[in-house]
């Protein structure tokens, strides 16, 4: 039996939810016990305290613990989720966007974890934008960026699926921009201690076989029968919006094709890390990603 921590409860981690529902894991002669993690936080803490064997989360959280701790035994494997499922929210509609335009408007951040606006305020570098003068506003959870939208607080917001789908939905907010069109970026993998896998690398190797047809499922599935499917996951969640949040998903590229995660995905995210101050230190591919076949 395998404890696998889920990182949290979102859409963007529809690939999981199939592997374990359809059997997939099961093909593979595993036995699968997902455990909701409390906390992004616990979901690495628990690997390194021996509560859960394996989770699924970002390899940002990898290369976390290694700039804290240079023998730090976590390494991940895997490409599940390739890139940045992040969108911005405008209340007026911007087809053209562009990074200069969010000069001068108040801009609410996703705060709740660190990717999202290291990868956005790498972004707003490399568009030369001067982010120490752009207005961002008090931190505030994404459950509220609808209503802040709505009620006129903010301008534009950086939020996951459902709220960007929910914001267009009651006419209070525009797809501005998704930052999934910035490539593939290693955004979520499994990991694990290198003692797991190394006494355990078959059994690595069937998670990534497992969820392969689940990859390819969510990539090329009708997004009404795929939310259908997946509806008693997000009990609070319209059926509408979870389809659509699966179809912007699916158009924006934002599953992997293939469960292989690349050096130069795990550059682009490291270099963002590194840009924001999140990480201070030049940590090396193969020093924390375990290069794996699917068994």
């Amino acid at each position: 039996m395998i404890t696998l921590y889920e990182n949290l409860r979102t859409i963007v981690y529809a690939p999981f939810y199939l592997a374990d529902l359809r059997g997939y894991w099961a093909d593979q002669g595993l036995a699968v016990n997902i455990q909701l993690s409390p906390d992004p936080v616990e979901t690495a803490e628990g690997l390194l305290a021996g509560r859960a064997d394996i989770s699924w989360g970002g390899p940002m959280r990898v290369m976390l613990h290694h700039e804290r701790d240079i023998d730090c035994p976590l390494v991940a494997f895997g490409q599940i989720v390739a890139r940045d499922p992040f969108v911005l929210i405008g209340r007026k509609p911007n087809p053209a966007f562009r990074f200069e335009d969010l000069r001068g408007l108040r801009l609410g951040i996703a705060h709740e974890v660190p990717t999202p606006w290291m990868t956005f305020q790498d972004d707003l570098s490399r568009a030369g934008i001067d982010i120490s003068a752009l207005s961002l506003s008090a931190p505030a959870p994404m459950t509220t960026a609808v209503a802040r939208l709505a009620a006129g607080d903010i301008d534009v917001v950086q939020v996951l699926e459902p709220y960007a789908s929910t914001a267009v939905a009651q006419g209070v907010g525009h797809i501005w921009h998704r930052f999934a069109s910035r490539g593939d970026i290693g955004y979520t993998s499994f990991y694990t201690t290198r003692s797991y896998l190394g006494a355990n690398r078959g059994t690595c190797a069937a998670l990534l076989a497992g969820i392969a047809p689940a990859l390819h499922t969510v990539n090329t599935a009708v997004p009404d029968a795929l939310a259908a499917e997946l509806a008693h996951l997000f009990p609070t969640v319209p059926p509408a919006i979870l389809s659509a949040a699966i179809e912007g998903y699916q158009a924006s590229g934002l599953w992997a094709h293939d469960t292989t995660l690349p050096a130069a995905a795990f550059l682009r995210l490291k270099a963002a890390l590194l840009s924001g101050g999140l990480i201070s230190r030049d940590i090396p591919y193969d020093h924390v990603i375990a290069q794996m076949e699917a068994k």
